[in-house]
């Protein structure tokens, strides 16, 4: 396989396109944030990576809230327009018929067609360069009841959600594996069908 070699760059995909909320004085936003990720399990903590010219970052480093909503293949249109206006110009809410919820744990709202919320309180904020990384442990999640079997279980892959990819949004597809299948020893009972059929 023949390779060519750019210099460094932050290609890494596919991300997830999320749409993050916030509140300040009365003033509500929401903007698009694909830099973000998992810091640590416990205590959980994430981030978002922000330019300090966005109008969402003041209301961020001033409330030291926010709220991270995860973005479903029906949301995508309104996370990218979210993500090229400023909300100081417009209500991003009003425009894209984005309902409220109030949060359990933070001021920021949260997106009530967003499948799953982290509520975050910040806990540290490191100048990175053209973006600002707000570091926050994550002090709540509000859940969807339609993503829980009949057990409580967790079932993301029914959320439809989205990734972002170069430029690109894509919808997730079909499941090819879980955590630990590649090491997880065979059930007795299909040891035995796979000895009756050879």
């Amino acid at each position: 396989m023949s390779r060519v070699n750019w210099k460094g760059s932050v290609l890494i995909a596919p991300v997830p396109p999320t749409m993050v909320t916030s509140s300040f004085e009365g003033k509500d936003n929401v903007f698009t944030v694909a830099w973000t990720g998992v810091l640590n399990t416990q205590p959980p903590k994430t981030y978002i990576s922000v330019r300090p010219e966005r109008y969402s970052y003041e209301l961020i480093k001033n409330s030291g809230e926010f709220v991270i909503n995860l973005t479903t293949r029906d949301m995508v249109r309104a996370a990218d327009w979210c993500g090229t206006y400023t909300g100081r110009k417009v209500d991003k809410f009003q425009k894209h018929n984005l309902e409220k919820v109030k949060a359990q744990h933070v001021s920021a709202p949260i997106l009530a067609q967003s499948p799953l919320a982290l509520e975050c309180k910040v806990c540290d904020i490191v100048e990175m360069g053209t973006h600002h990384m707000f570091i926050a442990d994550i002090v709540g999640v509000s859940v969807d009841e339609k993503l829980l079997d009949e057990k409580g279980k967790l079932c993301l892959s029914k959320a439809n959600l989205a990734a972002y990819a170069h430029g690109e949004y894509f919808e997730l597809g079909r499941k090819i594996g879980s955590f630990g299948y590649s090491v997880r020893k065979k059930s007795a009972s299909k040891s035995k069908n796979l000895k009756k059929k050879t």
